[in-house]
C-alpha cells in the first residue's frame, strides 16, 4: 500500500495515481480525464480530485478560469514513482502498432516514432496450444519449419513448452524438443501448425540454462575518448566505470548479438559498439557451456 494509508481501496488509489502522473508528467488534469479514462461518474472524479487535495495539498492548485487542476512549484509525488523507462512505455502505447488499443495515461503526447521493424507473423491458434502445454506442463506437437538444410520440409515434432523470450525483434518458445532430445528454442514465427497434447519430456527445472543467470559485466569501450566513455557510463548507469546484468544463460547468445558485442574486436569505429564485456573470458566460457548443455539435452 502506498503513502495514501491503508484504508484507501485499490481502484480509488490507482485513480489518485493517475492524478498525480498527469500533474507530474503533463502538468495538470481535470475531471474530464477521469471520467474518460476510468469511465466513472463526474461526481466520483470530483470526489478523487477532492481526496488528493486532501492527502497531498502542497501538490496541486486549482485554476477557476481553466477548470483545471495544475501541479505546484513544491510538487512531490505521493503515490507515484516516477520512472523515466513508464513514461517512455506509455509511449510506445500511444505509436507502436503492435500495442495498437492499449491505453496510455498520457493525454497529449509529444511528438513520437519508432523504428518500423517488419512484423512476424504468429499463428493465433498454435500460440493458444503452445500456452495451454506451458500452463498444463504437456508436450504439443507443433509442424517446426526450420531453416536446417537437412530438414527442408515442415516437420511434426513434439515439444514440451515451458518458457517465452524475445531478443527484442522476435518470439521464441524455450522447450525441449523430443526429437533431437536437448532444449532449443523455437521462433513462433516458424510454428506453422499445433496439434495433440501429450506427456511431457523434459520440465523448467530440467533446463538449468534458462534457470540460472551469467552476470554480464560491461564498460565502456577503452578505444572511445575519455570523455565519450563518461556519456557512456552515465548512458548506462555505470558506477565506477562499469556495470552488471545478470542474464538467463539460455539468452547469452542474443544479449551478445543485440549489443553487437560478437563484433566489437573487429569493427573500425568504437563508436558502434560502445560498451564491452569486462569478463570476456568468463562470459565465453558459460556461452559455450550453455550451448553444449542445449546439445546433449542436460
Amino acid at each position: 500500500m502506498s503513502a495514501g494509508g491503508p484504508d484507501l481501496r485499490w481502484g480509488v488509489e490507482q485513480r489518485l495515481e493517475f492524478i498525480e502522473f498527469r500533474l507530474f508528467w503533463e502538468g495538470g488534469i481535470n475531471r474530464s480525464d477521469i471520467t474518460g479514462f476510468f469511465g466513472v461518474s463526474v461526481p466520483q472524479a470530483s470526489k478523487d480530485l477532492t481526496q488528493y487535495q486532501e492527502l497531498a495539498p502542497e501538490n496541486v492548485r486549482y485554476d477557476r478560469s481553466e477548470k483545471r487542476y495544475f501541479a505546484t512549484g513544491s510538487f512531490r509525488p505521493r503515490f507515484l514513482k516516477p520512472d523515466a523507462d513508464h513514461y517512455l512505455a506509455q509511449l510506445l502505447f500511444a505509436v507502436d502498432p503492435a500495442l495498437h488499443g492499449e491505453r496510455t495515461w498520457l493525454t497529449s503526447p509529444p511528438s513520437v516514432d519508432t523504428m518500423p521493424v517488419p512484423n512476424r507473423r504468429v499463428d493465433i491458434t498454435v500460440l493458444r496450444m503452445i500456452l495451454a502445454a506451458v500452463r498444463g506442463q504437456a508436450s504439443v506437437e507443433v509442424l517446426y519449419q526450420s531453416m536446417n538444410e537437412q530438414r527442408p520440409e515442415p516437420l511434426w515434432r513434439r515439444i514440451s513448452p515451458h518458457a517465452f523470450g524475445s531478443d527484442g525483434f522476435r518470439w521464441h518458445v524455450r522447450a525441449f524438443c523430443h526429437i533431437d532430445n536437448r532444449f532449443k528454442d523455437f521462433l513462433l514465427s516458424r510454428c506453422l501448425e499445433g496439434r495433440s497434447l501429450g506427456e511431457p519430456a523434459a520440465r523448467l527445472e530440467d533446463d538449468r540454462q534458462w534457470r540460472d543467470f551469467f552476470d554480464v559485466k560491461l564498460s565502456p569501450n577503452p578505444r572511445l575518448g575519455e570523455n565519450q566513455r563518461k556519456i557512456i557510463a552515465q548512458d548506462y548507469g555505470m558506477r565506477d566505470g562499469n556495470v552488471t546484468i545478470p542474464v538467463r544463460r539460455a539468452l547469452l547468445y542474443y544479449f551478445k548479438k543485440r549489443l553487437r558485442l560478437d563484433v566489437a574486436d573487429v569493427l573500425d569505429n568504437p563508436h558502434e559498439t560502445p560498451v564491452i564485456i569486462i569478463n570476456r573470458a568468463e562470459f565465453d566460457a558459460a556461452l559455450t557451456i550453455a550451448l553444449l548443455d542445449n546439445k546433449t539435452g542436460r
